[in-house]
């Protein structure tokens, strides 16, 4: 039996190797693909080290939590491992979820005054 030849339809393959280059310029504006290739694939708090086989771990977190500031420097982002990020943003949401009270609450226990009458105990020994 002869096998027929199929010649590739190299109109086609043109076409899907163009929006592959389309579909990665698109990803490439995005703040993720940005932050990959200006930081480290490092996580910035328990500093666990990432390669291509587990980058997917890896997330960008908004340091401010508005995840529409997104400057092209990279001022608000840094890169956590999953477990960090998801436990960056439940310390947040559990400080925010505090009442006002509770804020001030706390405000208020620290008084403590370091170098409160120092300059009097500076002048009494100028006096000296």
């Amino acid at each position: 039996m002869a096998t027929k030849k199929v010649t590739p339809d190299n109109a086609r393959l043109d076409r899907v190797i163009a929006e592959a280059k389309r579909s990665q310029a698109a990803r490439e504006k995005g703040y993720r693909e940005q932050a990959l290739k200006l930081y480290p694939w490092i996580c910035g708090r328990c500093g666990r080290e990432f390669t291509r086989a587990n980058v997917q771990l890896l997330e960008v977190h908004h340091r401010d939590h508005n995840h529409d500031n997104n400057p092209p420097d990279g001022s608000n982002w840094e890169l956590l491992c999953t477990y960090c990020h998801e436990a960056e943003h439940r310390r947040y949401l559990d400080t925010a979820g505090r009442s006002e009270q509770d804020a001030e609450a706390q405000r208020a226990q620290a008084t403590y005054k370091a170098f409160a009458g120092l300059d009097a105990l500076l002048k009494q020994k100028e006096k000296k």
